[in-house]
């Protein structure tokens, strides 16, 4: 066992990372490869590594600079005492705008938004300097009769509406970082008082796309790349924006470290057939349990369904595939394009359409398992596999519920998720 750990991490440095989409793809997958060294660090195919992330130089400068803070301003941060920009970039969260910023609002508005009315009434009073106006002399009565007529969005009205609407709240916070924040209500806040609102750096987990006997020293990850633009700025996700766009193939350090998964593992019997469903990046850990099925040399037949938008583009890792199917390690792979034909297929469809086969195997005890997006992908699936036991294992609803949920899930442990 190492020492590694969320809080230990291991300096690694990546040694490959190239995108593993064809010429015209809207998308940005890559492999990325990491160099364990001396640290020690071992893992089992369906277990994560963690990896240690920083902001983006371009977001802290320009953070700091609309806060009006001075970079070289020493703070003491969790990770103890470092300079502000230092804080801003390795410890804390400032991708996206978090609730109890927003909600903090409520002590600043009020006053500030006098501040900026103040402001344009003084730029008034300088602009007609010298013609004349009763302005020059302090006329208080002319000015009070003038204040409300001065436009303005009414910015404790906003910020009510979004501390006590949580709707309106996710839909705010959704597309925004604390730029677009202070910029919309012209806030200010001393760097301990920022410091003290927002959130810690949170390691991202990514499920391992390699097995350790086939890379001795090595973990490979496949990472979408996101990328996006919101209010006039191109941003990102916060680590695969980092791994992409600041990491240095060896040269820059970065942290990382193992997560273990006690669920997600292949049978100990290397006789068992399983079944894998894992579309987009949902077929790393796949990747990994092949490598790891040819090398522990079983009799268990392997069933992959993969899908993406097109076989052009997003066809991931399809020599290697290939390369099973030629040598017989890969008994079935069937796809899902999406994009391919008028009709979108994805791998829910399939299922259903080899649901008979499917349901042999079901009964022969395969293992099943599913790696990918939770708020549709998996639960489609789920459905499919329910519909599956109805139609070609002659249950009802309520009994092929019980069987995909209870008995394979709960009690037999051989349908298994990735998800996220």
């Amino acid at each position: 066992m190492s020492n590694w750990s969320a809080k230990n991490p291991y300096m690694s440095k990546i040694t490959e990372s190239y995108v593993l989409n064809g010429k015209g793809s809207r998308k940005e997958t890559r492999h990325i490869v990491f160099d364990l060294g001396k640290s020690g660090l071992d893992y089992k195919v369906g277990d994560a590594l963690g990896v240690v992330a920083e902001n983006p130089e371009n977001t802290v400068d320009l953070l700091i600079q609309t806060a009006g803070w001075n970079e070289d301003h020493m703070v003491t941060t969790h990770n103890g005492e470092r300079t502000l920009k230092e804080a801003l970039k390795k410890d804390f969260e400032i991708h996206r705008v978090n609730k109890k910023f927003v909600n903090s609002l409520s002590g600043k508005v009020s006053s500030n938004g006098m501040r900026i009315t103040v402001k344009l009434v003084e730029r008034y009073r300088e602009s007609i300097a010298g013609q004349g106006s009763d302005w020059m002399s302090g006329d208080s009565e002319l000015e009070s009769d003038l204040l409300p007529s001065i436009p303005g969005d009414d910015p404790a009205g906003r910020v009510e509406s979004l501390t006590t609407d949580g709707d309106a709240m996710e839909d705010y916070i959704w597309s925004r970082d604390y730029i677009d924040v202070m910029n919309d209500f012209d806030v200010s806040y001393s760097p301990e008082e920022f410091l003290d609102i927002i959130d810690r750096l949170k390691p991202r987990l990514y499920s391992i796309a390699s097995s350790h006997d086939a890379h001795p020293g090595f973990v490979e990850l496949t990472v979408a790349i996101v990328r996006y633009s919101h209010h006039g700025r191109d941003r990102g996700g916060l680590c695969t924006v980092y791994m992409a766009d600041e990491v240095k193939v060896d040269k820059t350090d970065v942290g990382v470290f193992m997560s273990p998964t006690k669920s997600f593992v292949l049978p100990e019997d290397k006789s068992t057939d399983i079944i894998m469903v894992g579309p987009g990046t949902g077929i790393a850990p796949f990747r990994a349990f092949m490598e790891q099925r040819v090398h522990d040399g079983g009799s268990g037949k392997n069933w992959l369904f993969f899908g993406d938008q097109s076989a052009k583009t997003e066809f991931y890792y399809k020599d290697e595939i290939e390369g099973w199917m030629d040598e017989g390690h890969l008994y079935r792979f069937t796809t899902a394009w999406s994009r391919d034909q008028e009709e979108k297929i994805y791998v829910q469809h399939r299922l259903k359409e080899y649901g008979a086969e499917v349901w042999e195997w079901f009964e022969r005890g395969a293992y099943f398992y599913i790696c990918g997006d939770k708020t549709y992908m998996a639960k489609d699936v789920h459905r499919a596999l329910i519909e599956i036991a109805i139609e070609h294992g002659g249950m009802s609803e309520d009994d092929a519920t019980h069987f995909i949920e209870k008995t394979m899930m709960r009690e037999e442990k051989r349908y298994l998720r990735d998800v996220y």
